[in-house]
């Protein structure tokens, strides 16, 4: 008999905490925390508010940025998709700004935007930006059809799976793009709680971020296979058959 995956899951999960806490007791905590230590500390975090604040900073900035990538991305790879010429003209730009790491960009987008919100924006902007362009795009390319109407009724709902499995990827990249601008320009956000505390060697807070940051991409990630279910059921229905 096979076990349900979510057993599976649930007890492999258990298994992992359990030889951390045991594995993580005996190393110095400056070097390495265990689940008990670092769940003690989630409260000295609340309590002192710098967890919701740090929290809050990060998410408004990632939802400006991610939310704009959505758009734009969306709205390039459907042109692209759709018009030869104009991919033509912006293909080889796009590859190579999506081959470059955004690490790399830091320094330029700090003189451009300085070291406040529209930087760390931008950050996260860029990092989303182009997968979701190239999933839209390759959506896009797989439907045959003409002009507006069709592109509203046929284009858009076929190329749907490939555009949130763009975003989906985008997500991830926004998150990482989000934690790194944070470390690099000013020190704010999750991205800044981890600066500080790597630097003053406090190992269980710094899981408790690490942990936060985690949980964020995976929740918004699943959020996002459960809307694609509700607005392309019929390609949930096909891969059944």
């Amino acid at each position: 008999m096979v076990a349900r995956p979510s057993v599976v899951r649930a007890l492999s999960l258990i298994a992992t905490l359990l030889v951390w806490e045991w594995y993580g007791r005996g190393v110095d905590p400056i070097f390495l925390s265990y689940p008990t230590g670092i769940l003690l500390a989630v409260p000295q975090m609340i309590a002192s508010g710098e967890l919701q604040s740090a929290m809050a900073s990060s998410l408004t900035q990632f939802a400006i940025g991610f939310g704009l990538a959505i758009v734009f991305g969306v709205l390039v790879g459907l042109i692209t998709g759709r018009y030869r010429m104009v991919e033509y003209a912006i293909d080889l730009q796009l590859s190579a700004l999506y081959a470059t790491p955004n690490v790399a960009l830091i320094p330029l987008f700090m003189l451009w935007f300085g070291l406040g919100a529209t930087a760390k924006i931008f950050i996260i902007f860029m990092a989303a930006f182009f997968p979701i362009v190239v999933t839209t795009q390759a959506g896009v390319k797989n439907v045959s059809a003409s002009e507006w109407q069709v592109i509203t009724k046929v284009v858009i709902p076929a190329s749907l799976p490939f555009v949130m499995g763009g975003i989906r990827l985008g997500v991830g990249r926004a998150v990482v793009g989000m934690v790194v601008a944070e470390m690099f320009t000013a020190i704010t956000g999750l991205g800044g709680l981890i600066v500080t505390y790597g630097n003053k060697f406090q190992t269980d807070r710094l899981f408790v971020i690490i942990i936060c940051l985690a949980l964020l991409g995976v929740g918004m990630t699943q959020g996002l296979k459960r809307l694609e279910l509700r607005l392309a059921r019929w390609k949930a229905t096909e891969r059944a058959q």
